[in-house]
Protein backbone atom coordinates (compact mmCIF):
# COMPACT_ATOMS: atom_id res chain seq x y z
CA UNK A 1 0.00 0.00 0.00
CA UNK A 2 1.22 3.43 -0.60
CA UNK A 3 2.18 5.55 1.87
CA UNK A 4 -0.25 9.09 2.07
CA UNK A 5 1.51 12.14 2.20
CA UNK A 6 0.85 14.52 4.88
CA UNK A 7 1.35 18.41 5.54
CA UNK A 8 1.61 20.81 2.97
CA UNK A 9 2.55 20.23 -0.58
CA UNK A 10 4.46 23.38 -2.36
CA UNK A 11 4.55 23.50 -6.23
CA UNK A 12 6.60 25.49 -8.42
CA UNK A 13 4.01 27.01 -10.40
CA UNK A 14 1.27 28.89 -9.05
CA UNK A 15 -2.18 29.83 -10.19
CA UNK A 16 -2.54 32.83 -13.08
CA UNK A 17 1.55 31.44 -14.37
CA UNK A 18 2.13 31.42 -17.85
CA UNK A 19 3.39 27.93 -19.45
CA UNK A 20 3.94 26.18 -22.32
CA UNK A 21 3.07 22.17 -23.00
CA UNK A 22 6.79 20.25 -23.36
CA UNK A 23 4.95 17.14 -23.65
CA UNK A 24 1.80 15.31 -24.44
CA UNK A 25 -1.11 16.09 -26.51
CA UNK A 26 -1.25 20.16 -26.69
CA UNK A 27 2.77 19.68 -27.51
CA UNK A 28 1.67 17.97 -30.92
CA UNK A 29 -0.60 21.21 -32.05
CA UNK A 30 0.30 22.39 -35.70
CA UNK A 31 -0.48 25.88 -37.44
CA UNK A 32 -1.49 26.33 -40.73
CA UNK A 33 1.51 26.17 -42.03
CA UNK A 34 2.50 23.15 -40.50
CA UNK A 35 4.73 24.05 -37.71
CA UNK A 36 4.41 22.42 -34.54
CA UNK A 37 3.56 25.42 -32.04
CA UNK A 38 3.09 23.54 -28.40
CA UNK A 39 -0.30 25.50 -26.78
CA UNK A 40 0.56 28.39 -24.60
CA UNK A 41 -1.74 29.15 -21.88
CA UNK A 42 -2.76 30.51 -18.20
CA UNK A 43 -2.77 27.94 -15.18
CA UNK A 44 -6.41 28.35 -13.89
CA UNK A 45 -5.85 25.57 -11.24
CA UNK A 46 -3.20 24.01 -9.24
CA UNK A 47 -3.35 20.63 -7.10
CA UNK A 48 0.03 20.15 -5.82
CA UNK A 49 -0.82 16.84 -3.44
CA UNK A 50 -2.06 14.90 -6.73
CA UNK A 51 0.93 16.76 -9.29
CA UNK A 52 -1.69 18.48 -11.92
CA UNK A 53 -2.69 21.79 -13.14
CA UNK A 54 -5.33 23.06 -15.04
CA UNK A 55 -4.42 25.16 -18.13
CA UNK A 56 -7.03 27.41 -19.88
CA UNK A 57 -8.16 26.93 -23.18
CA UNK A 58 -5.99 23.17 -23.19
CA UNK A 59 -7.39 19.63 -22.55
CA UNK A 60 -10.74 20.26 -23.40
CA UNK A 61 -12.97 17.80 -22.88
CA UNK A 62 -16.91 17.25 -22.78
CA UNK A 63 -19.10 16.60 -19.98
CA UNK A 64 -22.66 15.60 -20.19
CA UNK A 65 -24.30 17.36 -17.24
CA UNK A 66 -28.26 16.34 -16.15
CA UNK A 67 -30.21 19.63 -15.24
CA UNK A 68 -31.33 19.87 -11.45
CA UNK A 69 -34.06 22.43 -11.33
CA UNK A 70 -33.83 22.84 -7.59
CA UNK A 71 -30.11 24.07 -7.79
CA UNK A 72 -31.17 26.33 -10.84
CA UNK A 73 -28.45 24.33 -13.27
CA UNK A 74 -29.04 23.91 -16.96
CA UNK A 75 -28.23 20.09 -17.98
CA UNK A 76 -26.36 19.59 -21.70
CA UNK A 77 -22.86 19.07 -22.95
CA UNK A 78 -20.14 21.39 -21.41
CA UNK A 79 -16.80 21.37 -22.16
CA UNK A 80 -13.92 22.45 -19.63
CA UNK A 81 -10.29 21.89 -19.22
CA UNK A 82 -9.03 18.38 -17.89
CA UNK A 83 -6.18 17.91 -15.22
CA UNK A 84 -2.98 17.91 -16.84
CA UNK A 85 -0.10 16.19 -15.08
CA UNK A 86 2.97 18.89 -14.18
CA UNK A 87 5.67 17.16 -15.51
CA UNK A 88 3.66 17.95 -19.38
CA UNK A 89 3.68 21.83 -18.70
CA UNK A 90 7.15 24.40 -18.21
CA UNK A 91 6.75 28.02 -17.08
CA UNK A 92 7.27 30.68 -19.82
CA UNK A 93 10.57 32.77 -19.09
CA UNK A 94 9.49 36.38 -18.62
CA UNK A 95 13.33 37.02 -20.32
CA UNK A 96 13.12 35.09 -23.62
CA UNK A 97 9.85 33.66 -23.46
CA UNK A 98 11.24 30.19 -23.82
CA UNK A 99 10.20 27.16 -21.40
CA UNK A 100 12.41 27.28 -18.18
CA UNK A 101 13.28 25.78 -14.63
CA UNK A 102 12.30 27.80 -11.78
CA UNK A 103 14.23 27.44 -8.52
CA UNK A 104 13.75 29.19 -4.92
CA UNK A 105 16.11 32.11 -3.95
CA UNK A 106 15.77 34.78 -1.09
CA UNK A 107 16.26 38.04 -2.82
CA UNK A 108 15.76 41.09 0.25
CA UNK A 109 14.30 38.70 2.69
CA UNK A 110 11.64 37.53 0.30
CA UNK A 111 11.71 34.46 -1.09
CA UNK A 112 10.91 34.50 -4.87
CA UNK A 113 10.86 32.19 -8.13
CA UNK A 114 13.76 32.92 -10.71
CA UNK A 115 13.97 31.54 -13.59
CA UNK A 116 17.48 30.21 -15.55
CA UNK A 117 18.18 33.49 -16.99
CA UNK A 118 18.14 35.10 -13.39
CA UNK A 119 14.99 36.97 -13.94
CA UNK A 120 12.55 36.95 -11.27
CA UNK A 121 9.38 35.61 -11.89
CA UNK A 122 6.61 37.84 -10.83
CA UNK A 123 3.80 36.55 -8.45
CA UNK A 124 0.44 37.06 -9.98
CA UNK A 125 -1.56 37.45 -6.70
CA UNK A 126 -3.64 34.89 -7.98
CA UNK A 127 -6.16 34.77 -11.38
CA UNK A 128 -9.50 35.27 -11.79
CA UNK A 129 -10.91 33.47 -15.07
CA UNK A 130 -13.17 35.96 -17.10
CA UNK A 131 -16.67 34.80 -16.92
CA UNK A 132 -19.71 36.69 -19.56
CA UNK A 133 -22.52 37.20 -17.76
CA UNK A 134 -25.60 38.32 -19.64
CA UNK A 135 -26.51 41.40 -19.36
CA UNK A 136 -30.15 41.57 -17.52
CA UNK A 137 -32.72 45.07 -17.24
CA UNK A 138 -33.25 44.38 -13.95
CA UNK A 139 -32.58 46.81 -11.33
CA UNK A 140 -29.59 45.24 -9.22
CA UNK A 141 -30.72 43.90 -5.42
CA UNK A 142 -30.73 47.06 -2.85
CA UNK A 143 -31.62 49.14 -6.03
CA UNK A 144 -35.21 50.95 -6.31
CA UNK A 145 -37.15 50.26 -9.21
CA UNK A 146 -37.13 53.75 -11.60
CA UNK A 147 -40.94 53.32 -12.69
Amino acid sequence: MKAVKTGTVKSKIRRGDQVVFIAGKEYNRYDSAGNRQPYRGRVIAVDPRGGRVKVEGAMMVKRHRKPVPQLNREGGIIEQEAWVNVSNVALIDPDTGKPTRVKMEIRDGQKVRVAKSGKVIADTGGYKRETTKPETDAPAAGEADPN
